[in-house]
């Protein structure tokens, strides 16, 4: 198995049966640029329970590494994925965690086979997170593909 790469928009996925769409949030409740906008343009409840899920971090899981799944329509989930430290490049770099990542993946993986799910993204954590996709792509492969989960990879 492979990825499959599309042009198109990665919050309307085309394929039949259960859909994740997962994408890369920071770790400082922001939500206001790149491809949230376009998860925000569709739905309100991923960056509401995104903020909820800041705002009550002293009483949950949110963390690096950590996933929330919002379903948003019948057959449609989003995963919130934290896989980025902060919003800016500076000292320490870019903003992308690449274990990060790798373990929100494995949470994506789990969720997906549960509910006989494909998973669709845009080239997670290469935007305003500042990766590189040949290191998140070999970390889709080990994560998703390897466990027969079939995976969508939108570019505009």
């Amino acid at each position: 198995m492979k990825i499959n790469y599309l042009k198109g928009d990665a919050t309307a996925p085309s394929v039949k049966g259960n859909k994740i769409i997962a994408h890369v949030c920071n770790d400082l409740g922001g939500w206001g640029k790149g491809f949230v906008l376009e998860i925000s343009k569709r739905w309100d409840k991923p960056e509401s329970e995104y903020r909820a899920w800041h705002r009550n971090r002293s009483k949950n899981d949110f963390a690096l590494g950590r996933v929330q799944f919002i379903p948003v329509e019948k057959y449609i989930t989003v995963a919130n994925m934290i896989g980025q430290r902060g919003m800016k490049r500076g000292s320490k770099g870019v903003p992308v965690r690449y274990e990060a990542i790798r373990e929100c993946l494995y949470s994506v993986a789990e969720h997906a086979l549960e509910i006989n799910a494909s998973v669709h993204m845009p080239r997670i954590g290469c935007g305003l997170a500042g990766g590189k996709w040949e290191l998140i792509e070999p970390v889709i492969m080990e994560t998703l593909i390897i466990k027969g989960i079939l995976v969508y990879v939108y570019d505009i």
